[in-house]
């Protein structure tokens, strides 16, 4: 029997080398709210879904790998493609990739203010 789990994400972990800066970053391009949370031994801020125990990740002080060499995490964009790349450069970001299309979708490669790779995904 082979493990085929219904979501076999369950959990992300973005390293940022400053916090603040990937909060604002991340809260900006997703039009959403991510909260600096420092009541643990490290600070850290989630971002939020819309019912308890939603699949989601959270921002961490970190170091991330060389621009773009670490793992790709893709977040879903609050409303168009095009509209979210916006926020991206905006924000201080960089779009690497043009836009491309998938049978589930369309997404576009970008690199956050951390230099972490990141997927903007759009059904």
């Amino acid at each position: 029997m082979s493990f085929t789990p219904e979501h076999f994400t369950v959990w992300t972990e973005i390293p940022a080398a400053d916090l603040d800066r990937a909060i604002a970053f991340y809260s900006a391009v997703f039009d959403t709210e991510l909260n600096k949370d420092e009541t643990g031994p490290n600070p850290f801020a989630m971002f939020p879904t819309s019912t308890p125990g939603g699949v989601a990740g959270h921002l961490y002080p970190g170091k991330p790998a060389a621009d773009g060499a670490g793992p790709t995490v893709h977040l879903a964009c609050p409303d168009t493609l095009e509209k979210t790349l916006e926020r991206v450069k905006k924000a201080g970001g960089q779009v690497i990739s043009d836009v491309q299309t998938i049978p589930a979708g369309r997404f576009a490669y970008c690199l956050d203010t951390e230099g972490n790779s990141l997927g903007v995904f759009s059904r």
